[in-house]
């Protein structure tokens, strides 16, 4: 059978399979694209995860490795012998302070931090220097205290070779970064990285702690800051030694910073540095002088003449020892020291202005100690019939002495200008053998003691104006008034009898 289709018929069936056909090329396409966007966003999140996952393991590796870095620096700083001292033993003087400050330096002596006290020029700093030197500058470390808690942080970062996160690359990218915050904060974390290398390094090594000595440390101010600081210090220094990881050195030649340690110190050691003796000034000056003169040798008569105008102070003995004329240098140590204590407490007298009465109070609060010492050295000069082998300096408890100034404040301003010295014991002295024969001067001059007064009742009068209140009454008429106090602060004035003739 033969099927005729129409020519409409026809076209209809072409325009059919054309628009099938065409529908089957869309989805394909369709289906294609499709495909391909999903490729695409699993390739993009593919080398997006790729690429945070390599930028958080760089990162780590890198906070790994600074973190690594930073123990390897503070290891270098103390296995380095930068500390060392120049000095030589043929140039040291042996000292029974020595030992003690040996022990702790090698490490023989554990679980204790020291104080090293004592007047400025009797050589603790050279005694720590000589015991870094014995050891070779290893696991020791040294930095010099400032006033200013920023100075220190720095310097104590030098010291143990802590950047405080300064130099780490996690700044670049605008976090905020450990060193936005105060110095005491920074202080606190190198201490807290100190002790985590001082915790491997010990038990890693022969089990010797590390030292870190602090110079100066009077240099720190009595204020908030200051104070906090010390506190600081103190602190870590007491946790150190009960764990017997750090042995902490402090050095100071003022005696409050002794007052503040002993309120929290439970393992504090406080050594005490004096001056020389006869024998050991006799044996020091003839060594200095053989140093800066290596032809000349001094006999011992004239360095016990030496010795009884400047005592055993180190620093005044080497200095003597680099002059031609060794008494005349000798002689002008002890004038600079009388010109040094006028300057700073001389007296006024009775034309003393009433603007500068806080200087007139500090300047005959220093001469009534200055009197009184003298005095006590004169009375023993007598019972002892001359000069003792050794300088003789009369001291008096601290307690006492504030009340011969009747001040208990201007003290620690008289150690702290080397005019008087108070030691570990709470004694109070003169500073030096220098400066108690300039006491002794000053206090034996003609017009001494009617000076003194004099200042005394100047301050007294001007204290006395200070407390006077002067009454006016104005616009009164003639007559006998009789002044009565109603209260406390109130006074009335009432008239009683008034003038006739007025």
């Amino acid at each position: 059978m033969i099927r005729v289709q129409s020519r409409p018929v026809r076209q209809l069936r072409r325009v059919l399979k054309f628009q099938a056909r065409h529908a089957t090329t869309d989805a394909n396409e369709n289906a294609k694209k499709y495909h391909e966007t999903v490729l695409k966003v699993v390739e993009a999140a593919a080398v997006t995860f790729a690429s945070v996952s390599i930028l958080g393991l760089s990162g780590y590796a890198y906070h790994a490795y600074y973190q690594q870095r930073v123990l390897r620096k503070i290891r270098h700083a103390f296995n380095s012998d930068t500390a060392q001292s120049a000095m030589t033993d043929g140039d040291w003087i042996a000292r029974e302070e020595q030992s003690v400050i040996d022990k702790a330096v090698n490490g023989t002596t554990r679980g204790r931090y020291y104080l090293l006290i004592g007047e400025k020029g009797t050589g603790k700093t050279s005694m720590l220097l000589e015991a870094v030197r014995r050891v070779g500058g290893l696991k020791c470390a040294m930095f010099e205290a400032h006033a200013d808690p920023e100075i220190v942080r720095i310097r104590l970062g030098k010291a143990v070779e802590y950047n405080f996160h300064e130099d780490y690359i996690g700044s670049l990218f605008s976090i905020r970064g450990p060193r936005d915050t105060t110095a005491l904060l920074d202080i606190e974390r190198a201490f807290d990285k100190l002790e985590e290398f001082a915790a491997k390094e010990v038990q890693n090594s022969d089990g010797r702690p590390l030292v870190l000595i602090v110079n100066s440390t009077h240099l720190l101010r009595e204020d908030e800051d200051g104070v906090n600081l010390v506190e600081l210090l103190q602190q870590r220094a007491e946790s150190f030694a009960a764990s017997g990881l750090v042995t902490m050195i402090f050095n100071s030649d003022d005696y409050w910073v002794y007052e503040r340690f002993k309120k929290l110190g439970t393992r504090l050691d406080v050594v005490t540095v004096r001056d020389l003796n006869r024998a050991q000034s006799v044996e020091a000056l003839k060594i200095w002088r053989r140093k800066y003169f290596a032809t000349d040798k001094l006999d011992d008569t004239l360095c016990n003449k030496l010795y009884d105008i400047v005592g055993g102070r180190p620093q005044f003995l080497n200095r003597v020892a680099q002059h031609s004329d060794m008494l005349a240098h000798a002689r002008a140590v002890v004038e600079n020291e009388r010109i040094w204590l006028l300057n700073q407490c001389g007296l006024l007298g009775a034309d003393m202005d009433d603007d500068v009465m806080e200087t007139g109070k500090f300047s005959s609060s220093a001469m009534l100690l200055v009197k009184a010492l003298v005095e006590m050295q004169t009375e023993h000069m007598q019972t002892n019939n001359g000069n003792p082998p050794e300088h003789f300096l009369p001291s008096l408890p601290l307690w006492r002495a504030r009340q011969i100034m009747t001040r208990p404040d201007y003290i620690q301003r008289y150690d702290n200008l080397n005019i008087f010295t108070i030691d570990s014991h709470s004694n109070v002295r003169a500073d030096s053998v220098p400066m108690m024969d300039a006491f002794r001067q000053i206090a034996t001059e003609p017009g001494f003691n009617d000076l003194l007064n004099e200042t005394l009742d100047r301050v007294s009068q001007i204290e006395s104006l200070g407390r006077t209140r002067e009454l006016v009454a104005k616009d009164l008429i003639k007559g006998r008034y009789r002044i009565t106090r109603e209260n406390k602060n109130e006074l009335v004035v009432a008239l009683e009898s008034p003038d006739e003739d007025e």
